[in-house]
């Protein structure tokens, strides 16, 4: 029994029973993976000011003391760090996503997790990318008096146009007119300073993750799957606490706004849900692609044949967008010009995209037998092919969906994957747009393996100052079986047997009989992760 006034009473309001009641209101989360991943983010925070995106001149370590880290061995020292910091992140991820596999925590533990993981990434200067001067520019160019649809960043001249990536510099703005309204309302805010412009942006674009948290949960339990997985996957994520925070992409804002219409649209809200994906392709074009489907839930509500039931969802739905996208268009006072600045990533080539990576392949082979050929062309015909194909399976995953319902939402999805990964061009970013709904839906533990491998993988295609690493081999190849042995840690701990004497267990996963219908369940042979009613999600 415990003794009357005996501090460790809860009921005497002590430290440490306060401390329980909030861990408790927290979802009890694994104390040890918290602390791993915050000292992940913490030690990236440190590194970045020195091998981060950083600004040309920067008003805090440029002239201090601490300048030496953003140059020579210094910024190397901090590299090092970066890539410390991510590799103690990526393995709390692993433990987290272990814990959820074993329902050991529930959804409100991995959010929590994560919301700690981020607070570091919420101050830190870019990483991965130098996307975010970009942005300040396009926002300053229309307060400059010229039109961010004609004219590049080094028309203007000045501090935000310094920031800007060489490569981007005469490169008209690529986005939607919301978000150069967006990125106005920041340079207005902040004026010249470019540091707390990057923040204000971050801050802007936070509002996307916070809709997709808020949604996540009603639209998993429709769509199949388990939420505490879906938030691993899509929230504690080293792509979105690193690449999509810590890095400050607009895509933050999509991956809010699709699930947001997707719900809606199941929900027969079907106007508001047209509304919202019309915002949403306001940001960034391809997040149009989930407007037909939306089209499809309206039109299986209706009676009469399917033609029918499809002209009459599909002028209202027609009608709703042209007087969201023209409202945007028009506050913007540059019309369709964005249209044409679409192609500036085309720019881009890697062979993270599939079209582009064949051109190169196929060029390379050729040009053993060959002299004197001219990659772009083969590149261009590929992008064509991979453009011809993207376009059958969007058409082919669209009749599938005719009925309806989720089914509708998930071919969606999974048609903006592919949009990322046929386009022109591929960043790692990308391939948000469809995950972030992908990830609500039934998943194997085999599937998760996969998720581990290729999240580390869209980690490290870019080194920490937003250069590519896609053409750096024996890195590529070192990173590639960092990303094996995570993704057989996440089944397996400690797959090497490093612990003397031991065998290493296995993480034991209560399977469901069979997926939700329609949903991914991961390569055949692999059982789904169900959603039990043990969780505390």
């Amino acid at each position: 029994m415990t003794a009357a006034g005996d501090p460790s009473d809860p009921r005497n309001g002590s430290p440490r029973s306060r401390w329980a009641a909030l861990a408790a209101r927290l979802g009890a989360p694994p104390r040890s993976t918290v602390l791993l991943g915050l000292a992940g983010t913490v030690l990236m925070f440190l590194g970045a000011p020195g091998a981060g995106g950083i600004p040309v001149r920067d008003p805090i370590l440029g002239n201090s003391s601490l300048s030496f880290w953003r140059y020579g061995h210094g910024a190397m020292i901090a590299g090092i760090v970066v890539y410390t910091g991510l590799v103690l992140m990526v393995w709390a991820w692993v433990r987290l996503g272990r814990d959820v596999l074993a329902h050991r925590v529930g959804g409100r533990a991995v959010l929590t997790s994560a919301g700690i993981w981020m607070i570091p990434m919420l101050v830190t200067p870019p990483l991965f990318t130098r996307d975010p001067y970009s942005y300040l520019a396009q926002g300053a160019l229309p307060l400059a008096g010229y039109d961010p649809y004609r004219f590049g960043p080094d028309t203007m001249g000045g501090i935000f146009t310094d920031n800007v990536h060489f490569f981007w510099q005469d490169t008209p703005a690529p986005y939607g007119p919301l978000f150069i309204l967006l990125a106005q309302g920041i340079v207005l805010l902040i004026g010249q300073n470019v540091l707390l412009g990057v923040i204000a942006m971050r801050l802007m674009l936070v509002s996307g993750l916070v809709l997709l948290v808020a949604v996540l949960p009603a639209l998993t339990r429709r769509l199949g799957g388990r939420p505490a997985v879906a938030l691993w996957i899509a929230v504690a994520n080293p792509v979105m606490v690193v690449h999509m925070v810590g890095g400050v992409h607009n895509d933050l804002l999509v991956v809010g706004l699709l699930p947001l219409a997707a719900l809606l649209a199941l929900r027969d809200r079907f106007v508001w849900a047209i509304v919202v994906a019309s915002l949403a392709m306001a940001v960034k074009a391809s997040a149009g692609l989930i407007l037909p489907f939306l089209v499809l839930i309206w039109a299986a509500k209706l009676t009469g044949s399917f033609w029918s039931r499809l002209l009459r969802a599909g002028f209202p739905s027609v009608a709703v967008f042209v007087a969201v996208f023209g409202a945007c268009t028009w506050a913007t006072g540059y019309g369709l010009g964005w249209l044409p600045a679409l192609s500036a990533p085309s720019m881009i080539v890697n062979w993270l995209s599939w079209s582009t990576g064949a051109g190169q392949v196929t060029h390379a082979i050729v040009g053993m037998f060959v002299d004197g050929l001219n990659q772009q062309a083969f590149v261009e015909v590929f992008r064509a092919i991979g453009a011809g194909v993207l376009g059958l399976l969007i058409v082919g995953l669209w009749w599938l969906a005719r009925d309806g319902g989720t089914i509708a939402i998930r071919n969606a999805a999974i048609a903006l994957a592919l949009a990322a990964v046929l386009a022109p061009t591929t960043l790692p970013w990308y391939l948000s747009w469809g995950f972030c709904i992908l990830a609500m839906t039934a998943w194997s533990a085999r599937g998760l393996q996969w998720v581990v491998f290729g999240s580390i993988w869209l980690m490290i295609v870019y080194f920490p100052d937003g250069e590519t690493a896609l053409y750096a081999p024996p890195y590529l190849l070192l990173c590639a079986a960092a990303g094996v042995l995570a993704a057989v840690s996440l089944l397996r701990p400690d797959p090497l047997g490093l612990r003397s004497g031991r065998r290493p267990a296995r993480t034991r996963v209560t399977h469901a009989p069979a997926a939700a219908a329609g949903a991914p369940a991961g390569p055949p042979g692999s059982a789904p992760v169900p959603d039990g009613a043990s969780d505390r999600d």
